[in-house]
């Protein structure tokens, strides 16, 4: 199973499930707002994209840079999470 990746560049925020079945579309989601979106908020989308954190699992962060290797670059923000399919949901 994939990821959810919380990704905020060009002033928003973008949340997608990457599935490694390939070919597949990813589910993805884009919030409105610069603001970080919430923990409950980012829950209620996975949920809606037929997903849930896995057991025990919690959002790490990191962050890298738009262009590789350019201290100058804007950073990105970048949140990880281990996703399972909600049981009976669509995925």
């Amino acid at each position: 199973m994939g990821g959810a990746h919380l990704v905020h560049r060009d002033g928003r925020w973008r949340l997608f499930v990457a599935l490694s079945v390939r070919g597949a579309d990813w589910p993805t989601h884009y919030f409105t707002g610069p603001a970080v979106p919430s923990v409950v908020e980012r829950s209620r989308v996975l949920t809606a994209l037929g997903f849930t954190l896995a057991d025990g699992a919690e959002w790490s962060w990191t962050e890298d840079s738009e262009r590789f290797d350019d201290p100058a670059s804007p950073v990105i923000l970048i949140a990880l999470a281990p996703v399972e399919p909600v049981v009976g949901g669509a995925s």
